[in-house]
């Protein structure tokens, strides 16, 4: 998949700035780029319509981006799972949306769930040209931190959500998610060692309630590494100029970190396990270094030498949070 915005989005994001101060956009998305930094999220500063138009220009690009590779990932993992209902959990304006559809088009069915009604009204208006699942998407008004009768669906996501939860309540939101799941959760985080640590947690709480490990990981015993060293992957996407007004950079493009987390119900039918590269490949004249989590629960550096020309063919484009 590319992490271009889909067409469709990508002339709805530019529809909301026409007439629109580009200096104030800036302003406000500065803000939010402020608060996400620093951990606050972005329920706090999204308050209204130019919030959430200041969001779309700041922050949509790059978590439709990191969506868009994670559920890649899953997606070739698990080949055979067609979801036709989504769950998109913290909606936010519904860009893990836009992403699911991307990947799985057989998706006939979506909820956005969001606490922030001008996140739901915006996803509402970006949709409105878009896939029909999310142009007749029920919006629903709901709190992750107090599960409450969450539809079902095929498909869960919540993406940059667990950050806005405070963590006594984070438990109770995970098993909230994994009740609602009929196939497939997928978890996404900034890739910090918060993000990460956030993920770990829910990952032994998965474990523990049945869940089958999908990806990133290529096991599901306990997580080999060890502070300071934390998982997490890296993805490049495009910047407009608005973007770059935005960000106050010149460079056309953006590398978005994040971390993300997928497991299965019993019933989804997964390929086997392989290594997963934790660090950008070393490359050097006489040898690939890759940096490994095995299916049998480890980190290795493993080299892959140029003169083994068979195994080296197979690595030299694999890049970071590729499978083996």
């Amino acid at each position: 998949m590319t992490p271009d915005l889909p067409p469709a989005l990508r002339a709805a994001a530019e529809r909301l700035m026409q007439g629109v101060s580009r200096a104030g956009l800036a302003e406000r998305a500065g803000e939010i780029s402020r608060a996400y930094r620093g951990r606050q999220g972005s329920a706090g500063v999204v308050k209204d319509q130019a919030g959430a138009t200041a969001y779309v220009l700041a922050r949509l690009p790059a978590t439709y981006a990191a969506c868009a590779r994670a559920f890649d990932e899953v997606a070739q993992r698990a080949p055979g799972f067609a979801p036709n209902t989504l769950l998109d959990a913290g909606a936010g304006p519904g860009g893990a949306g836009w992403a699911a559809l991307e990947t799985w088009p057989e998706i006939s069915g979506a909820v956005l769930l969001d606490s922030n009604p001008a996140f739901l009204e915006m996803a509402g208006r970006l949709a409105e040209d878009g896939p029909d699942p999310l142009t007749g998407a029920e919006r629903r008004i709901g709190d992750l931190a107090a599960p409450k009768d969450w539809p079902s669906a095929d498909l869960v996501v919540a993406s940059y959500a667990l950050a806005e939860i405070a963590a006594a309540r984070q438990a109770e939101t995970i098993r909230g998610l994994w009740a609602a799941t009929t196939g497939v959760l997928i978890l996404v985080e900034p890739g910090t060692p918060d993000g990460f640590a956030r993920l770990r947690a829910a990952r032994d709480l998965l474990i523990g309630e049945g869940a089958a490990i999908l990806a990133p990981c290529p096991h599901a015993q306990a997580c080999p590494l060890v502070e300071p060293d934390w998982c997490h992957f890296v993805q490049r996407l495009p910047r407009s100029r608005d973007h770059r007004l935005a960000k106050g950079a010149d460079a056309p493009f953006e590398d978005e970190k994040f971390i993300y987390l997928a497991v299965a119900r019993p019933g989804v039918t997964l390929e086997p396990a392989t290594p997963r590269v934790l660090a950008p490949p070393r490359i050097q004249k006489p040898a690939i270094t890759l940096k490994l989590c095995t299916p049998e629960g480890a980190v290795e550096m493993r080299e892959i030498a140029k003169r083994d020309k068979a195994a080296f063919a197979s690595v030299r484009r694999l890049d970071w949070g590729d499978a083996l």
